[in-house]
């Protein structure tokens, strides 16, 4: 007896989801342009999103970098009158060593020309 009302419901189910599947060629048309649809509103929700949260890295990397060129240009006008000293100090050393100037900057552009040649 058990077996046959297990039976019994096993057959209900099978006919409700057949009877579900069943549905006119218009309602399946109908649900999928509905679910067409849902899709298209939420891939334009994501889009938007997007949207926005891309310009807001943009404005906080400008931001970010604006604040970078600040720093930069502040140290090098603090370390401004320490190069200039070095500068005259390089001038005045080469003004007395003529020799010496010239065998170090021969030196650097050989340095230069073999770094060039290695790319």
């Amino acid at each position: 007896m058990e077996r046959t009302s297990g039976f019994r419901r096993l057959k209900c189910v099978v006919y409700e989801r057949t009877h579900r599947m069943a549905s006119t060629r218009e309602e399946i048309q109908s649900e999928l342009e509905d679910q067409v649809a849902q899709l298209s509103k939420q891939v334009a929700a994501l889009t938007k999103t997007m949207s926005k949260r891309s310009a807001d890295v943009l404005a906080d990397g400008r931001e970010s970098a604006s604040e970078l060129y600040g720093e930069l240009h502040d140290r090098f006008y603090e370390a401004l009158p320490g190069i200039r000293k070095q500068a005259r100090v390089a001038q005045k050393t080469a003004q007395d060593n003529p020799v010496a100037a010239a065998l170090v900057g021969v030196a650097v552009f050989g340095l230069l020309a073999a770094l060039l040649v290695r790319r």
